[in-house]
């Protein structure tokens, strides 16, 4: 059937959130009830990467980009611009300058970014194969049985200069030739979807929107090293990506591009979904082989590696998703071109998800190199509520806050790590002067004491021990000592912990010491100047600025606020709560937060 216009609506998770399934079924709906159904094809796709304005339902050929869609604008949709040709101005996405007609490329949180990972997401519809196969899928497979072969395919990745892209940044293809070399009677592929970072989403999204890029890949690793077996290992908490992976592997399968004799080749190689129970250290490879096993996921001393001795004592390749999403992409075009983008030692584009205290926050991919300023300003279109920034959260909880002076720094694995950071998987968290960063240590210190596995006293005592501290020093209770054992504990951890988990789980606390260290005297001090500390932060009224509204005595929900409209409010500090609630409503600014 010949569409002449045809809806995309955003289908990825955040968007799903905002009842865009009932936007796509109310468009459906409304197009079979104007009778234009035969005309406009409406696909459902995965994420926009524009988070902040979704759901996001984006119309071709006339390249309407609609935000913050609802069911009840389907009507008008269809109405308006699939029948009479008129876009619906209200819905269009409009920038700073209130410009009434923007074209996608046009918008400035996308001038910036170079989509390869995220090629097929918002474009095409993640269930259906051929949509897939139409945007050079399976190409790159196709190219490693019939023309590169397992040495092509190792020569390729080499010139492409593809390093692991869920935090360490290892050579891809010098992983996948550990394992091709051994002899063995199997092998396993894996690949890493357990991402836990707090306010990472971007495998999750990834595989949402186009998961047989990982699927293709995957084969290709197979056929290289000699597996015949591989496996995805996803967090059962990402149930939309999951049930995605199941339609692209029973389609594959369908369809020859998995099971026995591969596009006539010869090779066999099937995959299986292994689901996690939401255990941080098993994004860890070995703690990650140990889960899918069977076992209780807990890292084991390396080496040997994985790639020599991992699942089952066997020879195995694990990377993560964004890792495999890259791979189709250079075999298709050629290690070459790949390594034409990005820094000389950093090749390609990176994945971020931009959250935090920014006024555009979503799926970001950018050519490695792209400094954060660019990310933050240009991409993010800078602080909300026009906030002082305060620094960037890169890695999560292994990574470190970057601060102002260094919002030129190019983004790559070398420069990040030379700041006391990391790439990590991808997340990014923006904060303002409003964030307090001896809080936010704390946030990450209880992350790591709780994710810890228990197997190595190192992470299990170190990690309860900085949280400790921390913590006394959240409460005004701190000495100025326990900075020097702050950092004594942290480096001993560092070097001690049998995983990752352990290993970086001080860099936060370590990184906020040594830029914000006067915020850490302040704490001790008695104060927190963004008041996030509430142990720390007392509530009066301020009785010339106070009219007796009783707003704030109403909103109490300890009733510890009293007064009359000719007496005026006070606030008994021995029965507040310190939930801030009588500061957030006063609209006389007669609260004093102090």
């Amino acid at each position: 059937m010949a569409y002449k216009q045809f809806i995309l609506v955003c289908g990825g998770t955040g968007c799903e959130s905002s009842k865009a399934d009932d936007i796509f079924k109310e468009l459906h709906a409304q197009a079979e009830a104007q009778g234009v159904a035969k005309d406009v094809q409406i696909v459902k796709t995965g994420c926009f990467g524009f988070c902040e304005k979704g759901p996001i339902v984006k119309v071709l050929p006339a390249e309407s980009f609609y935000v913050e869609v609802k069911p009840a604008d389907a009507k008008e949709i269809i109405a308006e611009q699939i029948i009479k040709g008129r876009e619906v101005t209200r819905l269009l996405y409009q920038d700073d300058s209130n410009a009434k007609r923007i074209k996608t490329e046009e918008i400035g949180f996308y001038q910036k970014q170079y989509r390869i990972v995220l090629r097929n997401c918002g474009i095409i519809n993640p269930e259906n194969i051929d949509e897939y196969i139409a945007r050079e899928g399976y190409i790159g497979l196709e190219k490693a049985l019939f023309e590169y072969k397992q040495d092509g395919v190792i020569a390729e990745l080499k010139k492409s200069g593809l390093r692991g892209r869920g935090g360490a940044g290892f050579p891809t293809w010098r992983k996948w030739e550990f394992s091709r070399g051994p002899v063995s009677d199997q092998k396993y592929v894996v690949c890493n979807a357990d991402e836990g970072d707090p306010g990472a989403y971007m495998d999750r999204s990834t595989i949402e929107g186009d998961p047989h890029s990982v699927l293709e890949a995957m084969t290709v690793c197979g056929y290289t090293i000699g597996a015949s077996k591989g496996f995805v290992y996803i967090r059962a908490e990402y149930p939309l990506a999951i049930e995605r992976l199941k339609i692209a592997i029973k389609q594959a399968r369908e369809y020859g591009l998995l099971g026995d004799n591969i596009l006539g080749s010869g090779f066999s190689f099937d995959i299986e979904i292994r689901l996690g129970a939401g255990a941080f250290v098993c994004g860890e490879e070995t703690a990650l082989l140990q889960s899918i096993e069977g076992n209780r996921g807990m890292p084991i001393p390396r080496p040997p590696f994985p790639a020599i001795k991992g699942l089952w004592g066997k020879p195995t390749v694990i990377n993560n998703v964004e890792t495999w999403a890259n791979i189709p992409v250079i075999l298709t075009r050629g290690g070459d071109w790949f390594a034409k983008i990005g820094t000389e030692t950093s090749k390609g584009t990176k994945v971020f998800a931009l959250t935090g205290k920014i006024k555009n926050s979503g799926l970001v991919e950018v050519p490695m190199g792209t400094t954060l300023r660019e990310i933050i300003y240009d991409i993010g279109g800078g602080i909300k509520s026009g906030k002082k920034f305060l620094g960037a959260q890169t890695g999560g909880p292994s990574g470190g806050i970057i601060t102002a002076e260094y919002l030129d720094t190019p983004i790559d694995y070398e420069s990040l790590t030379s700041l006391g950071s990391m790439m990590g998987s991808g997340g990014l968290i923006v904060m303002d002067e409003d964030d307090c960063v001896v809080d936010v240590s704390k946030f990450y210190m209880e992350f790591c004491v709780d994710e810890s596995c228990g197997k190595c006293s190192p992470c299990r005592i170190g990690t309860a021990q900085m949280h400790d501290i921390v913590e006394k020093i959240t409460k005004g209770l701190g000495k100025l000592e326990d900075l020097d054992k702050l950092e004594k504990i942290g480096h001993a951890l560092k070097r001690a912990a049998l995983c990752g988990l352990g290993q970086t789980a001080p860099n936060p606390t370590l990184s906020t010491i040594k830029r914000f260290r006067e915020v850490y005297l302040e704490h001790i001090n008695g104060t927190c100047r963004s008041g996030k500390c509430k142990d720390l932060v007392t509530y009066s009224i301020d009785k010339n600025k106070c009219i007796g509204c009783s707003l704030c005595a109403r909103k109490c929900p300890v009733n510890c606020i009293s007064g009359s409209k000719t007496e005026k409010y006070t606030i008994d500090a021995s029965k507040c709560i310190k939930c801030g609630e009588c500061f957030a409503v006063c609209k006389f600014s007669a609260v004093l937060k102090k």
